[in-house]
């Protein structure tokens, strides 16, 4: 390389481009639109995801398969290991978990899942546990209660 076939010379800002300004310009008369057509109007934008009239991907994919997303039930989880924040013999509820900042809410019911080690004695009311869970409480001498709701009626009905 040598300082003849440098192209740049320094220009710190390229030119822009001035359109529909004569023939001679390059980008005179149709200004770089083409001829005629959607994009040659004025106030034209195309929305995410066309492709020139082309059939697009969400609709050439083929979409199969089950979904239960809309009759999902969501819970707020807490983990075993976080009640321990409560005092021995306090009674734990999901107000008393907001309260404590232990959890944000998520959904608005609760269940209390089994990773860690629970070392306090506690009444813990929830809509659900798992059995390792259910199991822990036990174990440190606590009792385990479970809310009804109209979904986990359902789901022992069926």
């Amino acid at each position: 390389m040598n300082l003849k076939t440098v192209q740049d010379k320094g220009i710190k800002h390229l030119q822009r481009k001035r359109v529909g300004r004569g023939i001679g310009s390059g980008l005179g008369k149709t200004a770089g639109r083409g001829h005629k057509g959607w994009g040659a109007r004025s106030g034209t934008s195309r929305r995410p995801g066309y492709e020139g009239g082309q059939m697009p991907i969400y609709r050439r994919v083929p979409k199969r398969g089950f979904t239960n997303a809309r009759f999902r039930v969501d819970y707020t989880v807490v983990n075993v290991e976080t009640l321990n924040a409560f005092e021995d013999g306090a009674t734990v509820n999901f107000e008393a978990i907001l309260a404590l900042a232990l959890a944000s809410k998520d959904a608005p019911m609760l269940k209390i899942l089994g990773s860690g080690e629970l070392k306090k004695r506690l009444t813990v009311h929830a809509e659900k546990f798992s059995a390792s869970a259910k199991e822990k409480i036990e174990k440190a001498g606590g009792t385990v209660v479970v809310l009804a709701t109209e979904t986990c009626a359902a789901e022992g009905q069926a």
